[in-house]
C-alpha cells in the first residue's frame, strides 16, 4: 500500500511540475509585433522568399516610399518584377536579382534598391496593398501601414 501511494505521489508531482503554470494566458503566448513593418513569405512550388518589415513611407509630395527588405532563401535565383502599392505601380531603381541570401533592401543605411510609386493615395496611419512581383515565385500581396516621413523614417525621400 505504501508503494502504491508513493507511486500516485510521484506521479502526481511529475505531472504538476511539468505543466505550464501559467496556463493559456502566459506571457509567451500573447507575443505583439514589435515594428510597424509586415512581414510575408512565398513557399510554394518550392519557393523561399521571405518579405520582412515591409512598409509604406508618405512623401511631403504624396510619393510612397517602399521601405523593407526581401531575401531569397533558395539556392535558385530569382527576380523581383515589379512592386505595386495601393494599385500603383512604382519605379523600381537599383538591385533587382535576388541570389540566395543576399537581400534587397529598400531604404535605410544599407539599401541596394529603391520603389516609388508616384501617388500613394492613402493616408498616414492607414493600411495599404503592396503587391511584388517576381520571375520564378510569383505574386505576394501584404497588407502594410502607412508612415509619415518623421523618425526613424525622416530620410526617406522619393
Amino acid at each position: 500500500m505504501r508503494r502504491t501511494g508513493i507511486a500516485l505521489m510521484a506521479l502526481t508531482l511529475a505531472l504538476s511540475l511539468t505543466a505550464c503554470g501559467a496556463g493559456f494566458n502566459a506571457s509567451t503566448r500573447q507575443v505583439k509585433q514589435v515594428t510597424d513593418g509586415v512581414e510575408g513569405s512565398i513557399t510554394t512550388n518550392g519557393n523561399l522568399i521571405k518579405l520582412l518589415n515591409v512598409l509604406v513611407v508618405e512623401t511631403a509630395d504624396g510619393t510612397g516610399v517602399l521601405v523593407g527588405t526581401i531575401v531569397n532563401d533558395h539556392p535558385t535565383e530569382d527576380a523581383l518584377l515589379g512592386v505595386a502599392i495601393n494599385g500603383v505601380v512604382t519605379k523600381i531603381t537599383g538591385t533587382s536579382t535576388l541570389a540566395q541570401n543576399l537581400p534587397i533592401r529598400f531604404e535605410g543605411p544599407s539599401a541596394n534598391a529603391k520603389a516609388v510609386a508616384p501617388a500613394l493615395n492613402a493616408t498616414v496611419g492607414s493600411h495599404v496593398l503592396v503587391s511584388m512581383f517576381f520571375a520564378q515565385a510569383g505574386e505576394i500581396t501584404v497588407t502594410a501601414i502607412v508612415r509619415d516621413q518623421s523618425d526613424v523614417y525622416a530620410g526617406v525621400t522619393a
